[in-house]
């Protein structure tokens, strides 16, 4: 894995570095071959609260988490812990469905499953003049149905934006308010 570790107006000291490099490599040991993925960790202080962000993309798996604490390193702590959980979280369920298709998965089987839930972004905050205030771009992969409601559900997204794999267009997958999913598709 390469680490990038970055400051959000914050100077980040060579031991903080070293300790955010040395916490979040340790996540590596739950992938089988992530050594060419990029993870982004991001530290800022906001009100007295030291903030963590980590974003690592393995496999076109997305896994991001972000803890508050009074200190940089206890939340450092905090946001792996939060990772780790996320992982295994999802882990049985990624793998039941990857072998229910033929698929090979990134996560390895020792990983148990854990209870824990993460929380993604909150959704861009809307202006009163109705103007478009962010703008997102990502690549859009090509994956099943399945596979995108994982990808939204390891996000914390109430949708998620797709390539159909069965339709070669592009599709939505949202979580309703009854607990199950929709599937937006285009119809020309």
């Amino acid at each position: 894995m390469r680490i990038h570790v970055r400051g959000d107006n914050l100077a980040v000291t060579d031991a903080l570095k070293d300790y955010a490099v040395r916490k979040v490599g340790r996540l590596e040991k739950y992938f089988e071959a992530p050594a060419d993925q990029d993870v982004y960790v991001t530290l800022s202080v906001l009100r007295g609260q030291h903030k963590v962000e980590v974003t690592m993309t393995l496999g076109g798996i997305v896994f991001r988490a972000e803890e508050k604490s009074g200190d940089m390193y206890s939340s450092l702590d905090l946001v792996v812990d939060k990772l780790v959980s996320q992982i295994e979280r999802h882990k049985t369920k990624i793998n039941r469905r990857f072998r229910q298709e033929g698929i090979r998965t990134l996560l390895k089987e020792s990983v148990s499953e854990s209870a824990s839930d993460l929380r993604g972004d909150a959704p861009p905050e809307k202006e009163e003049t109705g103007e478009v205030v962010r703008v997102k771009r990502f690549p859009v992969k090509p994956m099943q149905v399945e596979e995108a409601i994982l990808q939204m559900d390891l996000l914390g997204h109430d949708f998620f934006v797709f390539a159909n794999a069965e339709t070669d267009q592009v599709n939505v997958v949202y979580r309703r308010k009854d607990g199950h999913y929709g599937l937006i598709e285009p119809e020309f």
